[in-house]
């Protein structure tokens, strides 16, 4: 139990530490920072997709003896597809744009705002969910506590900097630093929410765990495509994104052989 609540929890701590920037910073983030955050929690993201989803999606369905390529395609673009739609469906609105996304609401701008960073938190949580319930399951082979352990303070630590985004727009638009940061807050609890809820549908989810791992990794890989890398590249040209973007991969996966 100690382990569950550990792994649940941390990336929720990243969010709320990074939101806490509110509190401390004047102005509204660089745009330089913004470019680099973005680049780095994009990395981080991409890397977690690779080794602490796709990879092991692919050895769990090779040893049950099947094509290890199909449940890892097709769980991949059954995420891709869902976070499409969810896309299209939730009103939001994302970083130095004032035209919003999704069906259309009279929703004000600054809670379009946190559903954007809402929508980036929901695959997180259920990568976090489906790797935790495979280690508590204990038949599926390759999911240890540190691998677990691994996803969880790659995402905590990507999850800081995005505190930071959400929070300081949020003020910068005319909220006040305790609802900035209340915002930010709240954005991040999909993930210990879907985590749970991920968990205690184990009992479906193990019996065809290559799938959903490729599914949390393709949903996660959607919103770095779809979302991080034009954030990060839009604008004046920079290669500050590009280069923390790499920093961040590269952290992720040495977290990830370390530790896993």
């Amino acid at each position: 139990m100690k382990e569950l609540l550990i792994g649940i929890f941390i990336p929720f701590l990243g969010t709320t530490l990074g939101s806490f920037a509110v509190f401390f910073m004047k102005d509204s983030l660089n745009r330089n920072v913004e470019r680099a955050l973005q680049g780095f929690a994009a990395g981080i993201m991409t890397a977690a997709s690779v080794w602490s989803l796709l990879i092991p999606a692919l050895e769990q369905a090779e040893r049950s003896g099947n094509l290890s390529f199909v449940p890892a395609s097709l769980g991949f673009l059954a995420g891709v597809s869902f976070l499409l739609v969810l896309d299209n469906i939730v009103p939001h609105l994302h970083l130095d744009t004032d035209k919003p996304e999704g069906l259309h609401s009279n929703l004000k701008k600054t809670t379009m705002m946190v559903l954007a960073v809402t929508l980036h938190n929901i695959p997180e949580g259920m990568a976090v969910g489906i790797v935790l319930a495979g280690f508590l399951d204990g038949s599926v082979q390759g999911i240890s506590w540190a691998a677990a352990l691994s996803l969880s303070m790659g995402i905590a630590i990507q999850n800081i900097p995005e505190g930071a985004i959400i929070s300081m727009p949020l003020k910068a638009n005319g909220q006040s630093k305790i609802k900035a940061f209340t915002s930010g807050v709240i954005s991040g609890a999909v993930e210990p929410a879907g985590a749970v809820l991920t968990i205690l549908a184990s009992a479906v989810l193990i019996p065809v765990i290559p799938y959903f791992l490729s599914f949390a990794a393709g949903a996660m890989i959607y919103v770095v495509v779809e979302e991080l890398i034009p954030e990060m590249n839009a604008g004046k040209h920079s290669n500050i994104g590009t280069v923390l973007f790499a920093l961040g991969f590269v952290l992720m996966m040495v977290l990830d052989v370390a530790l896993g």
